[in-house]
């Protein structure tokens, strides 16, 4: 990456992450899309979302060959709600969800995240769900619909929000007949007590997240029955990925400074 992007001259980095890594969140995709857009900033240019996403899906699933597919790359540039279509010819399509504030923050606070223990080297999980993708073909069908409804529940205020809960059962269960290795026992296990102790649907993120839709008064009870889970709090992001720092000048004197 660091030669494609004409980088010769010697070159710190540093990355903190605060979740562990091969947990499926998305992690590794994030730190490309991340790094991309760091790069692009020390060569003095400005990266388009789209361009860091495509960029990204090309390095990992051309030049890494990894068996990755690209919404990590897509939500970790873009970042925000959003509806993504993957079209046939390849182009993709990004709309953002419009919701007033308040509904927002409602989905907010109906959805809790609890880190199970587990990580799994996603590619290889995804390696098999790509090699059977020709035999569940209904499933993927069914699973598009359900993007359809949820993007009228979110952007329908007349909608009640706990429809969600039907499809992100559903989809969870779609999910799982791709491949016998989405899911484990421990993790059914898992999520049958979570619906048990109050929760209405949910699915698993990757291999070690569990989201769950919880309406807020159910979730003292729901947090008591996976006291040995780790919650982990986490905040809707608008932006997607930025530049924090960026000091061309003052950085160029430092240099200078210490020659």
């Amino acid at each position: 990456m660091l030669s494609e992007m004409g980088v010769t001259e010697g070159l710190e980095i540093h990355h903190d992450g605060d979740l562990p890594a091969r947990s499926g969140l998305g992690s590794s995709s994030s730190f490309t899309v991340g790094l991309l857009n760091a790069l692009h900033a020390f060569r003095g240019q400005m990266a388009s979302k789209g361009q860091l996403a495509g960029e990204a899906i090309r390095i990992e699933q051309e030049v890494i060959g990894e068996a990755v597919g690209s919404q990590d790359q897509m939500w970790a540039a873009y970042g925000g709600l959003n509806r993504i279509d993957f079209n046939m010819d390849g182009s993709i399509d990004v709309t953002p969800l419009v919701m007033d504030h308040e509904r927002r923050e409602r989905l907010q606070s109906h959805l809790v995240l609890y880190f199970t223990g587990l990580s799994r080297y996603a590619p290889d999980i995804e390696q098999e769900k790509i090699a059977n993708l020709g035999k569940h073909k209904v499933e993927l069908r069914a699973m598009r619909t359900l993007v359809d409804e949820a993007e009228s529940i979110n952007g329908n205020p007349q909608r009640d929000l706990n429809d969600l809960d039907r499809l992100l059962h559903e989809g969870w269960m779609l999910k799982r007949a791709l491949s016998p290795n989405v899911s484990s026992a421990m993790i059914d296990t898992l999520y049958e007590t979570a619906l048990g102790a109050g929760a209405l649907g949910g699915k698993l993120l990757g291999g070690g997240f569990l989201l769950l839709f919880v309406p807020p008064e159910r979730q003292v009870a729901l947090r008591e029955r996976l006291k040995d889970l780790t919650a982990v709090k986490f905040r809707f992001d608008n932006g997607g990925s930025k530049v924090v720092v960026y000091q061309p000048d003052d950085f160029g004197l430092r240099a200078k400074e210490r020659l």
